[in-house]
């Protein structure tokens, strides 16, 4: 078969595809084909499976083969051990991939936040937006000093509280009335 015209070689593989048939990935593994059988049959392997039922080995699959191998041989871990090991790194790359998952939810969720405080702002040019943990240490200071009276006048020109209300405006302004009779 001709190499095409641009073509810089045979494309890579990727990690995930398998498409080592069993002699070939013990034989990249350094292990005979009973031995892969062994490691399935014990959970530290699952190959993928073609319509005929035949096993196929991913790159990723040889390398947990050639870790497995160390554990065993150079490390002296036995299968026990190694699958305990298989489990941990599992839960681990499951973690990750969650963690990542939420991190660019997060990402959404702060350039949706921006977005919206940024309308806002058009909308509302003379109202200035305060963090709310600005709104909390005001809070505790006029919570350790006298009473404080109500004014409605003060409430109209009060700043935006932005996030959870635990501590919010209304729980302020209740504590300034309660104080002030």
């Amino acid at each position: 078969m001709g190499k095409r015209e641009g073509s810089k070689g045979p494309e890579p593989v990727p990690e995930d595809r398998a498409v080592y048939i069993i002699s070939v990935a013990a034989e990249l593994a350094g292990v005979h084909p009973q031995t892969l059988r062994i490691y399935e049959r014990k959970g530290l392997l699952s190959p993928a499976r073609t319509a005929g039922n035949t096993r196929r080995y991913s790159e990723r699959d040889i390398a947990r083969l050639r870790a497995i191998q160390r554990l065993t041989q150079e490390e002296g871990l036995n299968l026990a051990g190694v699958k305990m090991i298989v489990e941990l790194e599992n839960e681990l790359d499951r973690m990750r991939r969650r963690q990542e998952a939420i991190e660019r939810e997060l990402e959404r969720a702060r350039a949706r936040l921006r977005d919206e405080i940024e309308a806002y702002r058009r909308r509302h040019p003379s109202v200035e937006i305060v963090p709310l943990s600005s709104v909390r240490r005001l809070g505790l200071r006029l919570a350790t000093r006298q009473a404080v009276p109500y004014d409605a006048e003060d409430e109209r020109r009060a700043p935006i509280a932005v996030g959870p209300s635990s501590f919010g405006r209304s729980r302020l302004t209740k504590t300034a009335k309660r104080r002030a009779t």
